[in-house]
Formats: structure tokens, sequence, C-alpha cells
């Protein structure tokens, strides 16, 4: 069982900056494909980034260029680093680990960005 702990969400202007991290309990967190998704109420969740074991990145087209997703093996942790933020950023982000062996989908909690002035 891997459990997911989010961080560093809040309230930022347009044009902000903001981190967030997510921290990995246990487990071999450098063998794990890290993601972060988005979800609005009445939407459904959207992948913004991925990234994986050996550290290949993707991103959807509306934050290419803004955010940047990057990973810390030894401190088992993932950050989506997020620039020029738009009010159409705001929601709730979601840290996602898949895990090869046993092959397993993990989820945290979520943590609100919000965007606005």
């Amino acid at each position: 069982q891997v459990q997911l702990v989010e961080s560093g969400g809040g309230l930022v202007q347009p044009g902000g900056s903001l981190t967030l991290s997510c921290v990995a309990s246990s487990g071999a967190f450098s063998t794990y494909a890290m993601r972060w998704y988005r979800q609005v109420p009445g939407k459904q969740r959207e992948l913004v980034a991925a990234i994986t074991a050996v550290s290949n990145t993707n991103y959807a087209d509306a934050v290419k260029g803004r955010f940047t997703i990057s990973r810390d093996n030894a401190k088992n942790t993932v950050y989506l680093h997020m620039n020029s933020l738009k009010p159409e950023d705001t929601a709730v982000y979601y840290c996602n680990a898949w895990v090869p062996n046993p092959k397993s989908n993990y989820w945290g909690q979520g943590t609100q960005v919000t965007v606005s002035s």
C-alpha cells in the first residue's frame, strides 16, 4: 500500500506561481510512474503532467511551457512547478502513482489551487 500526500496548494493571483509536492509513504518510489491530474466540479479529472521512472515527461497542451513536473527519488517526492497561472488552472490537483510490481494505482487526497485576483 502506498500513501500519497499532496501539499502546496493555495490562492494565487493570475500570473503567479505555485509548487505542489507529493510525498509517497513507502516502497520503491524510483520505479513508479508519477502523474498530476486536476479536476473541477462537474468535469472529468484530466491529466496535467506525467513523469516516468526514468524521468521522461509529458504535459497536457493547456499547461505546456508553464508547468514543469520533476521528481526527487531520494525524498520519495514528485513536484509540479506551476508558472504563469491562469484562472482556468483553478482546480483540485491530485497526485497519482502507478506502481509496476505488483501493478497498482494510487491517489492522493488532492490539494486545491485557486487562481484569482
